[in-house]
């Protein structure tokens, strides 16, 4: 079997898959890239990856995409890395930079905006340096990373994950293996394996990494606020903001 492109999301919610596939050492059989959730979804919407981890929002423009996995990336309510910052109540916002790292995220604010806040403030898609904008009645989408330097610096602190558990009492799926095509069997069970195995090293793999701020705790975030396990509640939840996003239609998923 030749060695599979794959592009996988380059923030620190997927460490524990990427320690499992090296520590596993199926990562022989990968040429691995590491990209913005944005960047994922294009490589493998044009061919130049055969199976990522990309933002769900992106499935629907992968043609013939497949679901290869039994892990996300997802959250059963607070996930502290896909925020709205502000200085004024989410009411009073004016204007609102749509983070350019993944689209998912500013989905979801714009189905929570339209429905659960019944607000609608002018979007503004965001470039680099936009961060030292958000400022008075102007807030911004952050995600990734980046969230949490900023996390001391807003009076308004919105985490898009526990709002969508508030409005819709479910759990939420940011990202999710896709491929192209499905893939043999034999690959998606040592897969699976792979990334099991990178979730029951979390305690060895928070040994090796520096915290991202000096009171984070990484045991919390790996263990609790980010769940991996793509269980039947998060595909349910899946299937509902892809329907939101479709304009109500619903979209059939394919899994392997």
């Amino acid at each position: 079997m030749h060695r599979l492109k794959t592009t996988a999301v380059s923030y620190l919610n997927t460490k524990p898959f990427l320690y499992g596939l090296f520590q596993s050492g199926l990562d022989q059989m990968l040429d691995i890239s590491l990209d913005i959730p944005s960047e994922c979804a294009r490589k493998l919407s044009a061919g130049e990856a055969d199976f990522g981890l990309i933002p769900v929002v992106a499935i629907s423009e992968v043609e013939n995409p497949v679901i290869i996995s039994d892990y996300c990336i997802g959250a059963d309510g607070p996930v502290r890395t896909v925020m709205i910052y502000s200085d004024v109540p989410i009411d009073r916002i004016q204007k609102l930079y749509l983070d350019f790292h993944s689209r998912t995220s500013v989905r979801l604010a714009e189905i929570l905006l339209r429905e659960y806040w019944q607000v609608s403030p002018e979007l503004i898609p965001a470039k680099e340096g936009y961060l030292t904008d958000i400022q008075g009645d102007t807030a911004g989408i952050v995600i990734g990373d980046r969230a949490f330097a900023l996390a001391e610096k807003y009076t308004y602190q919105y985490d898009l994950g526990e709002y969508w558990k508030k409005m819709t009492g479910l759990p939420f799926v940011f990202a999710a293996w896709v491929s192209r095509s499905p893939l043999p069997q034999k690959f998606i069970d040592d897969f699976n394996a792979a990334l099991k195995k990178g979730l029951e090293m979390i305690p060895q793999l928070i040994a090796l990494m520096p915290s991202p701020t000096i009171d984070f705790d990484l045991e919390r975030y790996f263990k609790n606020q980010i769940q991996y396990e793509l269980d039947a509640p998060k595909r349910e939840a899946l299937a509902l903001f892809l329907e939101k996003v479709n304009n109500n239609q619903e979209l059939v998923l394919s899994f392997q």
